[in-house]
């Protein structure tokens, strides 16, 4: 008897459709084909077990079990479950109806019981797009997939409840994941649960210029980088962005926790990741780490797509290896990356605002008075690790300086998260409704190609710009981002005004002062800043 179930396997954040085929039929032995791994190979012996332990039966016939489309690579070990399935069904042991109207997926263990595997969102994704009737996942997987109400989604502890499902289906709403013991256990958790803090800009004593740039750069998720002396907070501002950024809108957070959930990671207790992340990797990263990698077509994504929606924070940006620091490239100006192998081509979204932190000099005390020990020669060598490309693609340069005695003592607070965050939130629905339809959603991801349309110039501003040109050196690239600044600038303007007057939101036009501020921050375009 032949039996087809349905699995998916996943290609970047996409699942494809691979179907479980099991033959039962005179002979002897069981036989998987289909270009399986090792770990899909050993799957045959822990089903059996796993069948054995629930008391099923192995027939002395022979089972020939094929992963279908045979020309594609299956690895891991969430095929254990739909094979088991196959056994029964084939071997008719249970009579399974609703075999046709579910994607199966889960590791099985020797007792029968169900492992989470990775990739639940693209296989509900899938299973919605195919018209499938619901997925049938491990509990711990089925809780990321809770968002996609479109669907059946099921979560099993058992081989029995799996049965159960596709036997018995009216009687089985209790394995609805949403009407699980571990649904409510993970609301409860999350309830109580807020997890690490952000440090609130207010506890950031001084600093304002700084603060003002990250603000900025928050704001329109424009790429920044912190230049100063040990001890003058970069990595405090840095951490403190989390607390002013914007929940991720819904269609955001679908992808980046698509990416997160290939990757085996958990961004959140249930459902979609709301929350924007925030990584920072050690300065001694490998290239695959931070860009993404793996062997074969087994293609893990890397730190700059964990980062997706979020913020890549790197500290020590100079103390990064050279070639580490080149492969950021492209994604920072692409917004996605593409890792090829041999056998496979994987494409991965890399949408994120890059925040780096910098010393200024070996020693770390340039611009401080008498304290760098430096030769112009050092302090020139150490910065121009960071080529010309990646620092024209830092939109934002702040040079940060010690906090003074005096502020320091009388601890005097400032601005705090709170009411930044409310500008931030009201400059980004401009920028959400402004490019509803194209496909992107901050100022920072704006192609050229709209730049005339969202940004148009007065005669003033652009005799500003050509000013600012010829006497920075401005390249292509540094003259489109100090008009995607200003557009940003424009907006938190309209922000502020909005919540001081409570007026209707309204973004106003690009002015020659919001230009003039934008180019401010591209100190290091400037030739000889160490003489």
């Amino acid at each position: 008897m032949l039996i087809d179930i349905i699995s998916a396997k996943c290609i970047g954040i996409e699942a494809v459709p691979v179907t479980i085929e099991v033959d039962v039929s005179s002979g002897i032995g069981i036989h998987l084909v289909g270009l399986a791994d090792a770990a899909v190979k050993e799957s045959l012996l822990r089903t059996v077990t796993a069948l054995q332990s629930r008391g099923f039966r192995i027939p002395g016939k022979k089972i020939v079990i094929n992963l279908a489309p045979a020309d594609m690579h299956k690895n891991g070990s969430g095929y254990d479950l739909p094979i088991a399935i196959g056994v029964i069904a084939a071997t008719e042991q249970r009579q399974l109806n609703r075999l046709d109207r579910y994607l199966i997926m889960g590791e099985l263990g020797l007792d029968g019981s169900i492992r989470e595997v990775p990739g639940a969102l693209p296989f509900a994704d899938y299973a919605l797009s195919a018209g499938l009737e619901g997925c049938i996942l491990p509990v711990q997987s089925a809780l990321e997939a809770i968002d996609f109400h479109g669907l059946r989604i099921y979560g099993a502890e058992t081989l029995d409840d799996v049965l159960r499902i596709l036997s018995e289906p009216d009687d089985s709403a209790d394995l609805l994941i949403w009407n699980t013991a571990a649904y409510g256990e993970a609301c409860l958790k999350e309830a109580m649960e807020s997890g690490p803090r952000a440090m609130d800009f207010a506890e950031i004593i001084g600093q304002d210029s700084a603060k003002r740039g990250i603000e900025i750069a928050a704001a329109g998720s424009h790429n920044a980088i912190l230049i100063g002396p040990p001890g003058s907070g970069k990595s405090s501002i840095a951490k403190a962005v989390p607390g002013i950024l914007p929940p991720l809108a819904t269609s955001e957070a679908v992808t980046a926790s698509k990416i997160w959930s290939v990757a085996g990671k958990k961004a959140s207790r249930y459902g979609l990741m709301r929350l924007r992340p925030f990584r920072s990797p050690h300065n001694s990263s490998s290239i695959p780490a931070l860009i993404g990698g793996g062997s074969g077509d087994n293609i893990l994504p890397g730190e700059v797509s964990l980062a997706q929606g979020g913020v890549l924070f790197l500290d020590e940006l100079c103390e990064t290896p050279k070639r580490t620091l080149e492969a950021l490239r492209g994604p920072m100006e692409d917004r996605f990356v593409v890792i090829s192998r041999l056998k496979a081509k994987i494409r991965y979204p890399a949408s994120f605002m890059l925040i780096a932190a910098s010393n200024p000099c070996p020693c770390g005390y340039y611009g401080e008075g008498e304290r760098c020990t430096c030769t112009p020669g050092q302090r020139a060598a150490y910065l121009s690790r960071l080529s010309g490309p990646i620092m024209d693609r830092i939109d934002i340069q702040l040079w940060m300086h010690p906090v003074e005695t005096g502020a320091l003592v009388e601890r005097v607070k400032g601005e705090s998260s709170a009411s930044v965050a409310k500008r931030i939130a009201l400059a980004r629905k401009i920028q959400t409704e402004r490019f509803a339809g194209d496909g992107i959603y901050t100022n920072s991801e704006m192609p050229n190609a709209l730049l005339e349309k969202h940004c148009p110039l007065s005669e003033e501003c652009k005799k500003l710009l050509e000013k600012l040109i010829e006497s920075l050196g401005l390249s292509a690239r540094a003259f489109t981002r100090i008009i995607k600044i200003s557009r940003t600038i424009a907006d938190l303007e309209a922000a502020a005004e909005s919540l001081r007057t409570s007026s209707p939101l309204s973004p106003g036009p690009i002015l020659p002062r919001h230009i003039a501020e934008a180019s401010s921050y591209r100190f290091l375009d400037r030739q000889n800043i160490f003489d």
